[in-house]
């Protein structure tokens, strides 16, 4: 076969022949997707030689690149503790200090934190839209004080009061742009770009993203989100 080349926009992956995703070049310069790559080598780690999968030269495990190589064993990594959040390859998972720890193969890994972003995902949408529901009636009831200050002799009030008519202006539009400061304006921010970064990390998660997938987890784990989100209704002002 012959090599296949960057130039060529058209790529097609040998193994799943498939246009190259996460393009990666074996030692010969062949490319493949890097997951492909990945899965043939962990078969190839049986018999312990790792060759190209189209002309069979031999291959360093380091053409997957840095974030799969242990530096410490040059070893393609090939688990992911969940108690350290680290790839670690076959000669890692020997360490004393692993031994009562919880690996999963880097698939499975993949797998079962894509579910766990989805799960989260789907909660945090629900809580967005109770926010969104919430910010609107706000943000109704703060055009509704803006209309009965027009309509309804408040500012004739104030002024009886002793006070000028840029004074209670001053108070209302006071109000007014105090409205992005209002806790449930700054939840839905927070939680907006939250939940953006848990849809940007499902779609691109692959093992070199794996620790960040369980930190994403969390601090966006329901107990963390608490502050930002339980006290609301009380935090909400009453305009009406």
């Amino acid at each position: 076969m012959v090599p296949l080349h960057k130039d060529n926009q058209e790529d097609i992956c040998p193994i799943c022949l498939d246009p190259l995703k996460e393009a990666v070049s074996t030692d010969c310069r062949h490319l493949f997707c890097r997951k492909c790559l990945s899965q043939h080598m962990d078969k190839a780690s049986v018999s312990g030689v790792f060759g190209c999968p189209v002309c069979r030269k031999p291959c360093s495990e380091g053409v997957l690149g840095d974030g799969y190589m242990c530096y410490s064993h040059q070893k393609k990594m090939c688990v992911f503790c969940e108690a350290s959040r680290h790839l670690l390859c076959v000669e890692c998972l020997q360490s004393p200090e692993h031994q009562s720890h919880t690996e999963l193969s880097i698939e499975i890994a993949i797998s079962h934190y894509k579910e766990r972003l989805n799960r989260r995902i789907r909660k945090l949408r629900k809580d967005l839209g109770d926010l969104q529901r919430l910010k609107a009636q706000e943000e109704e009831q703060l055009q509704a004080l803006q209309v009965g200050w027009a309509s309804h002799g408040l500012r004739t009030e104030l002024q009886n009061q002793g006070q000028t008519k840029e004074q209670p202006e001053a108070l209302l539009q006071h109000c007014l742009d105090q409205q992005e400061d209002l806790p449930v304006v700054v939840a839905v921010t927070q939680l907006s770009i939250l939940v953006s970064g848990l849809e940007r990390m499902a779609k691109e998660l692959d093992a070199s993203t794996l620790k960040d997938a369980s930190d994403l987890l969390d601090r966006s784990a329901p107990q963390k989100l608490e502050g930002l989100l339980s006290h609301l209704p009380s935090a909400s002002p009453k305009l009406n």
